[in-house]
C-alpha cells in the first residue's frame, strides 16, 4: 500500500466515508480488506475531537454530549486506503457493570481477532496521570503485543513550561520511552502532523500477527 503524502501534510485527506458500527463481537463489520488502525481511550479523553482534527473535519466523528455515549466500534474508510476504527470509551462509572462488560468484550474481541489491524492510537489526558483503567488497557495491549502509539490529549490545557514534565511523568508511569508519546491538542492542532506521520508509518508495517 502506498499512502499519499504531501510535503506539508503527512496524511492528505481526500476521501472519507462512514461505513457503520459494530455492536457485538460477532456482529456486522466491514470486510477486512484494508489495513486498520484503532483509536481507544477513556470516555472523556477527547477521542472524537482528536479524530476530527486528524481528519481535518469539524464534525466527522460525532463529539458525544456526555461520556460513555458511543456503544459501538465505528468504522471510517480514509482515502480508500485504510480503515480508522473508533472504539467505545472505557472507564465511565455511570455506565452499568453489565454494559461495561459488554463493551470490554467487544473491544477485546476486535483487538484480538481483527486480521487487518496494524495498531492502535491510545489516548491519555495530558493533564492527569494514567488511570487504573488506562493501566489495565495498556497491560492488555502489551499482553497481545499490539503496536501502540500514545497521544497525550488536551495538551493546550497544560502550560507550555510544564508539558515536557507531563510527558516524562506519563512515559515513566506507563513504562514507555518518551518518544512514544505525542502531545496533542484538538484546539490548536499541536501534534496533528506528528500523529499523522506515525499512523502512516504504522500502516506501512506488515501485520504484527505474523
Amino acid at each position: 500500500m502506498s499512502l499519499e503524502t504531501h510535503s506539508a501534510d503527512p496524511l492528505v485527506i481526500r476521501r472519507l466515508e462512514f461505513l457503520g458500527g459494530m455492536a457485538s463481537a460477532d456482529g456486522w463489520r466491514p470486510e477486512p480488506d484494508l489495513p486498520e488502525v484503532a483509536f481507544g481511550g477513556r470516555s472523556n479523553v477527547g477521542k472524537s475531537s482528536l479524530i476530527n482534527r486528524l481528519l481535518r473535519r469539524k464534525s466527522f466523528a460525532r463529539v458525544s454530549q456526555y461520556p460513555g455515549k458511543t456503544a459501538e466500534i465505528n468504522f471510517y474508510r480514509v482515502n480508500d486506503e485504510f480503515l480508522l476504527t473508533d472504539l467505545p470509551g472505557y472507564g465511565y462509572a455511570r455506565v452499568s457493570k453489565e454494559m461495561r462488560l459488554r463493551w470490554a468484550t467487544l473491544i477485546e474481541g476486535y483487538l484480538r481477532t481483527s486480521a487487518m489491524l496494524r495498531g492502535i492510537v491510545q489516548l491519555i489526558d495530558a493533564r492527569h496521570p494514567p488511570s487504573d483503567s488506562d493501566h489495565e488497557m495498556f497491560a492488555f495491549l502489551a499482553d497481545i503485543g499490539l503496536p501502540t502509539i500514545v497521544a497525550l490529549t488536551k495538551a493546550d490545557k497544560v502550560k507550555n513550561a510544564d508539558l515536557s514534565k507531563h510527558v516524562v511523568a506519563a512515559a515513566r508511569d506507563l513504562g514507555l520511552d518518551q518518544d512514544q508519546l505525542i502531545p496533542f491538542s484538538a484546539i490548536t492542532g499541536t501534534g496533528r502532523d506528528e500523529l499523522a506521520e506515525a499512523i502512516v508509518a504504522l500502516l506501512a508495517q506488515p501485520s504484527w500477527r505474523t
